[in-house]
């Protein structure tokens, strides 16, 4: 009987190291990160470097300040934060936080869940076939809320500031809501832009901007 106690000790006692140690922190200033296929961590973190995570991996989070995030197929994570730097998110990721980037641009692959708001100030958003409980928040870029994607918490762009001189006219961005895309929350536009909305998608009130009606797969050019 203390044989099998002690035999019993020993398992758990192995058990609980493994789950600390499959579940640990990553924190650098300077340099990348890169988590394996399959591999499981709590917080990463860098400051100078970007961060890879491969396919069917488990993260709590990722945060950098100068470099771009990448998430592989079938991933868990939490959220996802950069400044300078792009997020590229592979199909079938779950992503429990939100998406945001201040210098970059987001794209989410087909499959894609986002339990909180993509967000960027100077940079491209493009969705495919994900869902977001959140919104989408940005000021500069081109957004495409691509075929069979669902937003649940509207659309907003942000004023843009006034440049301390101006090289001609800037340009303005491009919003495309797809084929049977969804976006339940409003769409305000505090700021020009050239709004796409194909006749089988679905959104809520629009203010700030005309909807440019469109049936082919791809909007006309501009």
């Amino acid at each position: 009987m203390k044989r099998t106690r002690l035999a019993l000790a020993l398992v758990l006692a192995c058990a609980v190291v493994s789950a600390h140690a499959a579940d640990r922190d990553v924190s650098k200033v300077n340099g990348g990160i890169h988590v394996e296929d399959g591999e499981r961590y709590g917080s990463l973190d860098t400051v100078n470097g970007g961060i890879h995570i491969g396919a069917n991996a488990r993260v709590a989070s990722a945060e950098t300040v100068n470099g771009g995030i990448e998430v592989g197929e079938s991933t868990q994570t939490g959220a996802l934060e950069t400044v300078n730097g792009g997020i590229q998110v592979d199909e079938h990721v779950t992503i429990t936080g939100g998406v945001s980037t201040v210098n970059g641009g987001i794209f989410v692959g087909r499959g894609g869940k986002v339990g909180g708001t993509v967000e960027t100030v100077n940079g491209a958003i493009g969705l495919v076939g994900t869902e977001v409980s959140g919104g989408i928040d940005t000021v500069n870029g081109d957004v495409t809320v691509g075929v069979g994607t669902h937003v649940h918490g509207g659309l907003h762009y942000g004023k843009q500031s006034k440049p301390f001189f101006s090289m001609g006219k800037p340009r303005i961005p491009r919003v495309i809501i797809g084929p049977d895309a969804q976006v339940d929350g409003p769409l305000r536009f505090e700021r020009e832009v050239v709004l796409y909305v194909h006749s089988s998608a679905r959104t809520g009130a629009i203010t700030g901007a005309t909807a440019i009606r469109f049936d082919t797969p791809q909007p006309p050019e501009q």
